[in-house]
């Protein structure tokens, strides 16, 4: 397993995996059964794909709205005094054109020279109703010879949107990734394309013996099944083999 660590300025940052939160972001702890609201959790792939990180934590007490008027873009938010003690950025949020703002994140993450940490925007984005979450944007850091990432960059929102950053509230997560994507995009071969096809029958077909006990329809009239959490339980515990 390779190990991360990680070194900070600033404490609220709060460096950790990142976890579902329910209540929260991630929603309602409701069981998947008939007339329950579905929530982004009921779905494997994306509760797989939101734990696959670390989430950062905005670090202040106060609230930063951002937001984008007339064109321009506006911070706002009491930061108070610079810390007298220190050679810090003041405020930590500037203006970085109008179209993103940068922030001075000032964590140092290592990994290994085969390693690399990307920003991305945290999951809590995607499941978010109110188009308030700020999006930070994707960046490969290759951290084993870069000792610090000190500072990230977020989107400016659209015209008339606010994007709030608030105490305690994940801001972004970070994923870590090969330093470079070693593959090649080839078409498949007619062998194995109907090879392949003929998997996906197969579990088309075996669908209502897999997900016999495990199909729901949520209270707006839409329909799951555990197909896929069958078979990913059935994969993982291969592997253990």
């Amino acid at each position: 397993m390779e190990e991360v660590k990680y070194r900070l300025v600033n404490p609220g940052l709060q460096p950790r995996r990142t976890k579902l939160e329910m209540p929260g972001w991630a929603g309602l702890p409701q069981p998947r059964a008939d007339g329950a609201q579905e929530y982004a959790w009921h779905c494997a792939p994306f509760t797989e794909g939101a734990q696959y990180g670390i989430e950062v934590f905005y670090p202040y007490q106060n609230e930063l709205h951002v937001t984008r008027k007339n064109g321009k873009l506006e911070l706002n938010g009491d930061f108070g005094e610079k810390p007298d003690d220190s050679d810090l950025l003041w405020p930590p949020f500037r203006s970085f054109g109008n179209d993103y703002y940068s922030y001075q994140l000032l964590l140092d993450l290592k990994v290994g020279s085969e390693w690399a940490v990307r920003t991305e925007p945290h999951p809590r984005f995607y499941t978010d109703p109110t188009d308030t979450v700020p999006i930070a944007v994707p960046a490969l850091l290759r951290t084993e010879w870069w000792p610090m990432i000190s500072f990230v960059i977020f989107k400016t929102p659209a015209e008339g949107r606010t994007h709030i950053f608030r105490p305690n509230e994940p801001m972004l997560q970070i994923l870590i990734l090969p330093v470079t994507a070693e593959f090649t995009l080839t078409e498949m071969g007619g062998e194995e394309s109907a090879e392949r096809e003929m998997r996906g029958r197969r579990i088309h077909n075996s669908r209502p013996t897999l997900a016999a006990e495990s199909t729901w329809t949520s209270k707006t009239n839409t329909v799951f099944d555990g197909t896929y959490r069958h078979l990913l339980r059935a994969a993982k515990a291969k592997a253990r083999e």
